[in-house]
């Protein structure tokens, strides 16, 4: 028996689904991007922007705004797994929740039972970072999980619920969009700071970002598509919180795929809709996983399903494990340049940089 759901019919689709679902691949930098999307799934501007509105409202939908690549920027980042003695850990999760370059941070059922992935600016060491955090916290052991290769990156939530678990897509996000050598401008520290902020869901979405800016809507959509050449820039795009949405249960899949086989192995698996995110990150003698895949599902026996199907499919019968979630510490945007985080290092590390 295959690890797959039903395959839906194109009818039983609503056009509510479908706008709910297209939000989140990209929205246009045009003067009026709502309209233009509400014309794709069959709706008028008022009644897209009355369901936006209403999914907001319910807290489903968390937020609207630009999604950035943390390494195009010049920022480190990295995975952090660490031990924690049961009795001290969610007191040591407090204290790594408090580092403003922290972004997530989950309990999972396993020894490493602490997970949370940081960015620090160019500036900064991340090494120092983590371990002022590892001591501060009380871990026994911390290991740094950098992303060594990455296979694709773009959590899209199928709303429909009627997808099957093994469909594909061709990744949005990948390796290849990544651009190190990339120098920040003036202009583009700007863009971010505007075009993270949560964009109001309104007619012109944008205005207030270009009067910030001092720019038209045309000249702000021309440096977007420059960024988003560069690989600094991402999209535009719906956040939804996955448990409001219905996606209560999350599975980190976490595959032992030999060195020599990791490209095309890491490759089939980013091609899986169902998979958000595929990376390919370092080994340790206590940890023998190179590709880490991760789903999203409304029920364990779901998430769990579309791991299956991977496995099936891609690599039968291959040495993994499946690692979950059992309790949210936190779970933000990450936020760039924020002078928070100047303040974290030097109180900490005692490094004074530019704010």
């Amino acid at each position: 028996m295959t690890a797959t759901a039903p395959t839906p019919t194109p009818a039983t689709v609503t056009p509510r689904e479908q706008l709910l679902n297209r939000i989140q691949r990209n929205i246009p930098i045009v003067q009026r991007p709502y309209r233009l999307i509400a014309e794709e799934v069959g709706l008028t501007e008022r009644e897209a922007l009355d369901i936006l509105r209403e999914v907001k409202a319910e807290g489903v939908l968390r937020q609207v705004s630009a999604i950035f690549d943390t390494r195009t920027l010049g920022y480190k980042s990295s995975l952090v797994a660490a031990v924690h003695d049961e009795d001290q850990l969610d007191a040591g999760a407090e204290i790594v929740n408090g580092h403003p370059g922290v972004s997530h941070n989950y309990k999972r059922n396993h020894d490493f039972n602490l997970w949370y992935t940081i960015a620090v600016p160019p500036e900064s060491d991340l090494e120092a970072h983590v371990q002022k955090l590892h001591e501060l916290s009380g871990a026994r052991m911390t290991r740094l999980m950098p992303t060594l290769h990455l296979f694709k990156i773009g959590v899209e939530f199928d709303m429909t619920g009627k997808e099957d678990w093994n469909a594909k897509a061709a990744p949005q996000y990948t390796n290849a969009d990544r651009n190190v050598g990339y120098e920040v401008t003036d202009l583009d520290r700007a863009f971010v700071v505007e075009f993270q902020k949560d964009l109001p869901v309104t007619e012109e979405p944008y205005a207030d970002a270009c009067a910030a800016l001092g720019l038209r809507i045309n000249e702000v959509a021309a440096h977007a598509a420059k960024m988003k050449a560069a690989g600094a820039l991402r999209r535009v795009s719906a956040v939804f919180r996955h448990q409001k949405a219905g996606f209560t249960f999350n599975a980190m899949g976490v595959w032992a795929v030999p060195q020599g086989e990791v490209a095309e192995t890491g490759r089939k698996m980013a091609e899986f809709k169902a998979v958000s995110h595929c990376y390919l990150r370092p080994t340790y003698p206590e940890w023998p996983y190179t590709i880490f895949t991760m789903v999203h599902g409304r029920s364990k026996e779901e998430a769990f399903g579309k791991i299956k199907a991977i496995e099936e499919e891609v690599v039968p019968g291959m040495d993994h494990a499946i690692l979950y979630s059992t309790k949210e510490y936190k779970k933000v945007r990450l936020e760039f340049y924020k002078p928070e985080f100047y303040a974290w290092e030097r109180e900490h590390l005692g490094e004074v940089v530019p704010a």
